[in-house]
């Protein structure tokens, strides 16, 4: 992964430090899969030409439709999951373990407090480092590739991380994060992502 990313991304950062996301989320409305849950584990990226992006290290889904879709269609490292989202007093709670044949030790347990929402002068550089994000990258066939996202900015509120129990990070490659979480939430967005495009 680092000859990759010196020979055709470079890693963004904020302040001199790369950041990782792990970002649960649900999706709904797409043709023939009406929801499912999902979660990623990325970080950022500039491309050829300077474009900032997105790179995922791994990403979970619920529907095995979808998993196959996604690695068929954009080679992205898709694991199916048996995944729960559930609302108790205000709290989210999303819980995932990856099936078999992918380790079924890969897992997340987190709960979140949503909070007041941020009015846009509220909004940091790094939050728009973090979410403004428009393109993201895979590798498809040995060559690098790319594929438009396309959504209004995120409409982001304030969110308190009550628990935290994850091994994606570790089953990445990556190392232990650094720091406090920062815990952003968001309640609905809608999202078009373009076909892929090889570079």
């Amino acid at each position: 992964m680092s000859v990759f990313f010196r020979s055709l991304l470079e890693l963004d950062t904020f302040e001199g430090a790369a950041w990782i996301g792990l970002v649960p989320f649900e999706i709904y409305g797409t043709p023939g899969l009406p929801y499912f849950p999902e979660t990623n584990v990325r970080t950022y990226v500039v491309g050829p030409g300077g474009s900032r992006a997105v790179w995922f290290f791994s990403l979970e889904a619920a529907r095995l439709a979808a998993v196959a879709g996604a690695r068929i269609g954009y080679h992205l490292p898709y694991f199916w999951a048996r995944m729960r989202v559930f609302s108790e007093n205000g709290v989210i709670r999303y819980e995932s373990r990856r099936h078999w044949p992918h380790d079924s030790g890969a897992i997340t347990a987190i709960r979140v407090q949503p909070g007041a929402p941020f009015v846009p002068d509220e909004l940091t550089e790094r939050d728009h480092f973090l979410t403004a994000r428009y393109r993201l990258y895979t590798l498809a066939r040995g060559r690098l590739a790319s594929a438009r996202i396309e959504h209004a900015p995120w409409p982001l509120a304030r969110g308190t991380l009550l628990a935290l129990r994850q091994n994606l990070l570790e089953h990445a490659g990556l190392p232990a994060p650094a720091g406090d979480p920062l815990v952003h939430y968001s309640p609905e967005i809608h999202v078009n992502i373009g076909a892929l495009d090889l570079h």
